[in-house]
């Protein structure tokens, strides 16, 4: 998450979200009633290669909506995950990142307070058909999170601009969650060499809700947002919110109401959220997000992306509704632009990948077999 609802920080029991969720903090709104299995936009633009799905998801493609939710093995686990990362320096900075499998490239890019590991549904089965490198941004996960840094999305795609030059070198697919979707719109708008395509999990606005005036549901708090901008830059306030958000139980509850599938919140996902909330560092990075500037908006990069564009969207999102300004605009999207495809994944949250990571590869692993050779 990434964008941080700051009516939340007020509350007795927190719910600001230290984890991939980057997008305006509000109950959920009614959305559309779109069938997850029907586009809203065919992909008739790219012809469907065959896929090996896998015998679960050639289940699920063969079957219907009433397959009941089956999360993925995690072979081994986080400490899989964790002991097989690297460290790549960038301008001076230690940037943690993952890498595992053959074939075309990927990149993964969380979202706001999550890290490598909440890719852990996905990895195993991506790693299948394709390289998957996987990134922590500046500011969370092992990578360094410097005192004083000032946190940007520029900041972030251009972090991942270099990754893709110096450590990828080769086009690649890049696949990110919230805040990180954004990051990868950014870059994709930035250079087209370098990225073959983008996918798009419940993409943020901006990096927090200065990025959604047009909300009337944030125009109707915006005094209050200045308000706990001026709190936040006090640190012993900004230290006491975030000390209690990242409490176990607190985390579980705010888990619980952004995701569809509640089996997924289980306490792997806690820990990934919480371990590095507790670094040096992390609550400087939570105050320079929350109290920064929002950054470019999608509305005005979208039409500069050329390459293929999947964009996958839980119903069930209460920090980006599918009824909100965002998820508006990209819904919108796929009668403007002939390279976007959108789907509703219905019953799921702000972390499509790791709520119903099945219905995600069902949509993500076609589109990607789709796509024109490098």
């Amino acid at each position: 998450m990434a964008q941080l609802p700051a009516i939340f920080l007020l509350q007795r029991s927190p719910a600001i979200p230290l984890l991939s969720f980057c997008s305006p903090l509000f109950p959920s709104f009614p959305s559309s009633s779109t069938s997850s299995s029907s586009p809203l936009h065919t992909l008739s633009t790219y012809r469907i290669a065959n896929v090996r799905l896998g015998a679960f998801h050639a289940k699920i493609a063969a079957g219907s909506g009433s397959v009941a939710p089956t999360l993925p093995e995690l072979s081994g686990g986080l400490k899989d995950i964790y002991e097989c990362c690297s460290i790549w320096r960038w301008k001076g900075y230690s940037v943690n990142f993952f890498v595992k499998g053959t074939g075309p490239p990927l990149l993964l890019v969380h979202g706001f307070g999550a890290s490598i590991a909440h890719w852990r549904r996905n990895i195993g089965v991506l790693s299948e058909n394709y390289t998957v490198y996987a990134i922590d941004l500046l500011g969370f996960g092992s990578s360094d999170k410097p005192l004083g840094f000032s946190y940007t999305m520029e900041v972030w795609s251009q972090l991942i601009l270099d990754f893709l030059c110096e450590i990828i070198k080769k086009p690649t697919v890049l696949i990110g969650n919230s805040v990180g979707s954004l990051a990868c719109v950014i870059a994709a708008s930035a250079t087209q060499g370098m990225v073959r395509g983008i996918v798009l999990l419940n993409c943020a606005g901006g990096m927090n809700n200065k990025a959604i005036v047009d909300d009337w549901r944030i125009r109707l708090l915006l005094p209050l947002f200045l308000l706990i901008d001026l709190l936040l830059k006090q640190k012993s306030i900004a230290s006491s919110i975030f000390e209690n958000v990242k409490k176990r139980e607190n985390l579980k509850n705010i888990l619980l109401s952004v995701y569809g599938n509640k089996e997924s919140v289980d306490e792997d996902l806690i820990e990934i959220i919480r371990k590095p909330a507790d670094e040096v560092g992390a609550l400087d990075a939570f105050i320079s997000i929350v109290t920064g500037p929002a950054g470019p908006n999608p509305v005005s990069l979208m039409p500069k992306v050329t390459v293929p564009v999947l964009v996958l969207w839980g119903d069930k999102d209460p920090f980006t509704p599918i009824d909100g300004p965002v998820g508006k605009y990209f819904s919108s999207l796929p009668s403007q632009l002939s390279n976007v495809n959108l789907y509703l994944l219905q019953g799921v949250g702000h972390c499509p990948h790791d709520d119903r990571p099945d219905l995600v590869h069902e949509k993500l692993l076609p589109w990607l077999a789709a796509l024109p050779a490098i």
